[in-house]
């Protein structure tokens, strides 16, 4: 069979391309939201076209570094880099100069398009941005129960579940790289997310939050959570970022403020380290769909 995302490939068990889809049972239906299909592949280097498709399509890079081809823009996508490709007739490919592993979620539903808003993405242009190791791990477990169960509903339930859980690991909810997170690392991560991530903890706030000596709740953080108290922090003042700009019309000095960076230059720089562009173009190409992403980085 052809494979769902790469043209002129073939999908099988034992071959290099693994996919599954979902028969959606009626509670699912009734959600909104649910998974169509995902897969995983190891494919060599060279120039990979992608099918068009009418679903959005979470994609991630496993290992290596590509080029995404999009409506003759690029976007540069490393290890446990993401971004949405956007549903339409858009020609699309991937070229890499090196082997690499990649997976992809496939999401499908009327309110689909706010699952993708609330994953940080928008509609109509792929942008980068890195995955949390929960996410990332999250996706491989739905890549594997998707492809376990292909083409029936039997799994229906734990996949929502696990698409809640990316949802919710995405806006720093309490969600575990195996399990839940225990009530040491819970009381920090919700103590963040209280503040709406405006304050500024330090290593040592967070550890006297969680009652550890700092360097034990370093290594407890990193081994729960899968990354550094302060890159986590980090990831989600700028999710935070995101929707201020974009649903409630901050400007890029409001936003800065309100996730704690008073100094706009700092905001913006570090905003365009992870979003991989500048807040202002963030904003732009969320109020216009058409604008491109290689002009603004001409300017």
């Amino acid at each position: 069979m052809e494979s769902y995302l790469f043209a002129g490939l073939e999908a099988a068990p034992d071959s290099l391309i693994v996919e599954g889809w979902h028969k959606p049972g009626s509670l699912t239906l009734s959600s909104g939201a649910w998974m169509h299909a995902a897969g995983s592949a190891v494919l060599d280097a060279g120039v990979h076209s992608l099918h068009a498709h009418d679903q959005y399509v979470w994609f991630a890079v496993e290992e290596g570094v590509i080029k995404l081809h999009w409506q003759k823009q690029e976007l540069v996508l490393g290890s446990e880099d993401t971004c949405f490709l956007p549903a339409g007739d858009v020609e699309m490919s991937i070229e890499s100069s090196e082997n690499f592993r990649c997976l992809w979620i496939a999401l499908e539903g009327p309110l689909a398009p706010l699952v993708v808003r609330k994953m940080g993405a928008l509609l109509h242009i792929p942008l980068r941005q890195a995955a949390l190791p929960s996410q990332m791990y999250l996706a491989r477990q739905i890549v594997q129960v998707m492809v376990r169960h292909s083409g029936t509903g039997n799994a229906t339930y734990q996949l929502q579940h696990l698409m809640y859980g990316m949802l919710a690991s995405h806006w720093g909810q309490p969600v575990a790289m195996d399990a839940m997170l225990s009530h040491e690392i819970a009381k920090v991560v919700d103590t963040l997310r209280a503040s709406q991530y405006k304050e500024n903890y330090s290593l040592a706030e967070m550890a006297a939050i969680s009652r550890m000596p700092m360097e034990t709740f370093r290594k407890r953080f990193v081994s729960e959570v899968g990354m550094p108290p302060l890159s986590y922090v980090l990831h989600c003042k700028m999710e935070r970022a995101k929707e201020l700009l974009r649903e409630q019309n901050c400007t890029v000095r409001q936003a800065g403020i309100e996730v704690g960076m008073q100094d706009p230059y700092h905001f913006s720089k570090q905003f365009k380290n992870i979003v991989g562009i500048s807040p202002s173009a963030f904003m732009k190409y969320a109020a216009n769909p058409d604008a491109t992403i290689r002009k603004e980085r001409k300017k």
